[in-house]
């Protein structure tokens, strides 16, 4: 049977076992938190985002997770610069076209500030810009895609914690902490 771990892998950690990029780095790695041999990570998270990781042990599981052929939703919590209006908040549902194609429709809606842990370093704050948080389900996954959707329609991101994947959730993980799935 398939080993699977949920990880909420905090920011600023590498999405991977190694720092290949410098010698002597001190950047952190799943190893730093994750002592299970034999297990990879199904997809990635950049190291400016945090949240939900799943890790597994089944190749075969593992490409259905980040393939995009399997439209598995992954779901975030985005705090972005300024206030979405009605139209922002349809361009992100309808899809939107970015340098490498455009966007899968995807399922979106304005929030409430979610209840999440402290983010160390913590989101710069600015009395005069407002900020506000939405929840984004995507069934793929470009490169930076999150982000880059919200830029896109003048909704810089600030912060961006994937909440979910599939059933999954990071639900009750502190930051480093993990589960078996």
């Amino acid at each position: 049977m398939a080993r699977v771990i949920l990880l909420n892998k905090p920011f600023g950690m590498l999405s991977q076992f190694t720092d290949k990029g410098t010698e002597g780095s001190a950047r952190p790695t799943l190893s730093d938190v994750v002592k299970v041999p034999g297990v990879y990570p199904a997809g990635r998270l950049d190291r400016d985002s945090e949240g939900l990781l799943v890790l597994t042990d089944d190749g075969r599981l593992q490409a259905r997770i980040a393939s995009p052929k399997f439209k598995q939703p992954k779901t975030y919590f985005v705090q972005v610069e300024g206030t979405p209006d009605a139209a922002q908040l349809q361009a992100l549902r309808d899809g939107v076209t970015l340098k490498d194609g455009k966007t899968l429709p995807a399922t979106c809606e304005q929030i409430d500030q979610p209840d999440l842990w402290e983010r160390e370093p913590p989101v710069r704050y600015r009395k005069t810009v407002a900020d506000s948080w939405i929840s984004l389900t995507i069934r793929e996954g470009k490169n930076r895609q999150v982000r880059r959707m919200t830029a896109h329609v003048g909704l810089p991101c600030l912060r961006l914690v994937r909440w979910s994947v599939g059933d999954w959730s990071v639900e009750g993980l502190d930051p480093g902490a993990w589960r078996e799935g």
